[in-house]
């Protein structure tokens, strides 16, 4: 099922239709400005993973699954990638 959940108040999951889901926090603990802060609510950057319902997380290029301190233009590029997948299988 595709749409948005969200996080521990540090973000959201958005689950797109090909069955991926990206995951964007930007809260305490979190790889962005906002890391050491609490509660925060607002960032200039985020944390970014991805999974398919099955099967492996999405891998970056440097083979880490979660990229920090993203802006929201990487951000916006990192999930049209993902909405863009195959279907998950």
């Amino acid at each position: 099922m595709s749409g948005f959940t969200i996080t521990f108040d540090t973000g959201f999951h958005i689950t797109f239709e090909n069955g991926w889901t990206v995951s964007v926090q930007f809260g305490f603990g979190t790889y962005c400005d906002n890391r050491y802060i609490a509660p925060a609510h607002a960032s200039a950057n985020a944390e970014v993973a991805a999974w398919p319902a099955k099967g492996d997380w999405y891998r970056f290029k440097d083979g880490d699954t979660v990229r920090g301190y993203m802006t929201p233009a990487e951000v916006l590029a990192f999930m049209n990638e993902i909405a863009a997948k195959e279907q998950d299988q």
